[in-house]
């Protein structure tokens, strides 16, 4: 008997749940050989709509799922009753649906993602990493983008950057491996005090046994992300693909076909080798903080 998935714990979100449960229904329909055009009948759905829920992309009605469970032969009533209460907990907000008003559904889904990822690989060229700024610097960041928001508004948007950070000291914290443009290190965002605290605050950052963090520096000239900054989530599920999320203006791709995943893999394995070394972060970070104290504020 094929058993019912776990959730990844209380931290996973929607996003995450229903990936999970589409994955497992997707085998179910396979090891049952029914195709998704007869499956999408089966629940007055099209085939289409069958593709979308084994990959998680859309929400889950309790009866489609009870109705897909007959369809596959599940007659099990502990394995139905998990697999159905995932359908229900896959329909409930995240962590963050107090900040709602504030995000895009597009933003809202990677912020499922990255709080139930077991390992954080990300490239920055402009700015820190969300997760390793201060909140001096992620006021600043946030008034850049939205310089004509309310105050109230601005506090918000800071307080919901500093509430994703909680993730990294949680008992159980993703690993966050950054490699930073030694360019976003010295842009001085939020003035010269600002990055003062912030260097500080990132070479604290590196004391973390869950924080790796490498610099890109000038002298590398053209490197392996070209292209700009993006992040990969990987999760300690099986039944879960790495997700590649690139941010853009007013959207996000999120890639998870292997191909995709496997080019910007490589990528940012060849930044890796081309950034210093973990162990050299703490000093290039100190000759930075240094520099800065030495220019006029």
């Amino acid at each position: 008997m094929t058993t019912a998935p776990h959730d990844g714990g209380s931290i996973a979100g929607p996003t995450v749940r229903r990936m999970l449960l589409g994955a497992h229904l997707r085998r179910l329909r396979e090891a049952k050989g029914v195709s998704r055009e007869k499956a999408g009948w089966e629940i007055r759905a099209s085939e289409s709509k069958i593709s979308r829920m084994e990959l998680g992309r859309v929400g889950f009605k309790e009866r489609d799922v009870a109705d897909l469970l007959t369809l596959y032969g599940v007659v099990d009533e502990d394995q139905r009753a998990a697999l159905l209460t995932l359908a229900r907990q896959a329909n409930t907000p995240g962590w963050w649906h107090t900040y709602g008003d504030l995000l895009p559904t597009w933003f809202q889904s990677y912020l499922d993602l990255e709080a139930s990822t077991a390992l954080l690989r990300t490239y920055e060229v402009q700015f820190i990493p969300g997760l390793l700024q201060t909140r001096d610097y992620a006021r600043a960041v946030v008034r850049l983008g939205h310089g004509r928001a309310r105050a109230e508004e601005i506090d918000r948007r800071v307080d919901l950057r500093m509430a994703r950070q909680e993730l990294l000291t949680r008992s159980e914290a993703p690993r966050l491996w950054a490699v930073v443009d030694e360019a976003a290190l010295r842009r001085p965002i939020g003035g010269p005090e600002v990055m003062r605290a912030q260097i500080a605050s990132l070479i604290e950052a590196t004391k973390l046994p869950s924080v790796r963090l490498q610099v890109v520096p000038f002298g590398v000239g053209g490197h392996a992300a070209a292209g700009g900054a993006f992040t990969m989530l990987r999760f300690g599920d099986q039944d879960l693909p790495d997700v590649v999320y690139i941010e853009h203006l007013t959207s996000a791709l999120y890639l998870d076909k292997r191909e995709d995943v496997d080019q910007y893999a490589a990528a940012m394995d060849r930044l890796c080798v081309e950034a210093e070394t973990p162990g050299s972060t703490p000093e290039i970070l100190g000759e930075i903080l240094r520099d800065l104290d030495a220019s006029p504020s």
